[in-house]
């Protein structure tokens, strides 16, 4: 419980910002509708929050837009560890019915970084923990964002591997392969790891299923299970485990999705 009662300037003054930052044009008007405040309070919120650079007038029109200087309300969040926490029940409890480790990874301008992990919670660890930074193109969590994200970002993504030399972005640079790879994962419904990676870091030993974590349109992150080649092969998994997967990896988009709903909330 609060120590203090809350301070209803500041209070109002945030909401104004709120509204403002979501409607990204906004006139005393439509704030007033969506608010519920009196529009000479509303004013003075402006006025005020204008004289801090939060806000900027349109010379020509009575509307209102966020200024570059919200951004510095955004810099103490962070995404990773908001994804991660989010995630973290979710896996626990998928890695216990499955027995197989889990990961959850998001892109990161140039690979996808691991956030969360139910890797150590077991004798199969495959020696990797949030922060390690797998390449796009050749995983199963990699493609599997790839092949789900929207066009434009897929386009971003491709273009900037693309000028990346190396093995791991090869397949940037071979547009009509890699668009047969990608529409053969949305037709399946889950991505593999790439065998050359396999071998090259597991030895040939380990191999992994991923699926998105997305809500409705919008692609979260993506989820892998990682099994070794000798216990389980991709028959076994798509019969057994994709369908597990899917269903963890939409738990946790939906947690994801009502954590955002929250924020939003008034």
């Amino acid at each position: 419980m609060s120590s203090f009662k809350p301070v209803i300037a500041v209070s109002r003054a945030l909401e104004v910002l709120r509204v403002v930052n979501q409607e990204r044009s906004a006139s005393v008007g439509s704030l007033h509708k969506a608010t519920g405040l009196d529009k000479a309070t509303i004013v003075r919120m402006l006025e005020t929050l204008e004289h801090e650079g939060y806000v900027i007038r349109d010379p020509d029109r009575p509307l209102y837009s966020p200024s570059g200087r919200t951004l510095l309300l955004s810099q103490g969040y962070d995404k990773q560890q908001w994804i991660a926490s989010v995630a973290e029940p979710a896996l626990a409890v998928f890695r216990n019915r499955i027995g197989w480790p889990s990961d959850v990874a998001l892109f990161d301008g140039d690979a996808m970084v691991l956030v969360q992990t139910s890797r150590g919670q077991g004798p199969l660890s495959f020696n990797r923990r949030a922060g390690f930074r797998a390449p796009v193109l050749m995983t199963s969590i990699g493609l599997s964002f790839l092949a789900w994200c929207p066009d434009a970002e897929r386009q971003r993504i491709v273009g900037a591997l693309a000028r990346i030399p190396g093995r791991w972005t090869e397949l940037a640079r071979k547009p009509a392969r890699l668009r047969a790879l990608l529409d053969e994962v949305r037709t399946s419904g889950y991505a593999v790891m790439a065998p050359e990676y396999t071998e090259e870091v597991y030895a040939g030993s380990v191999w992994a299923m991923g699926v998105p974590i997305m809500h409705g349109e919008t692609v979260y992150a993506a989820m892998n299970i990682m099994m070794l080649k000798s216990a389980v092969s991709l028959k076994d998994a798509v019969r057994n485990l994709l369908g597990p997967l899917k269903a963890a990896a939409a738990e946790i988009a939906q947690g994801l999705a009502a954590s955002q709903a929250a924020l939003r909330r008034p």
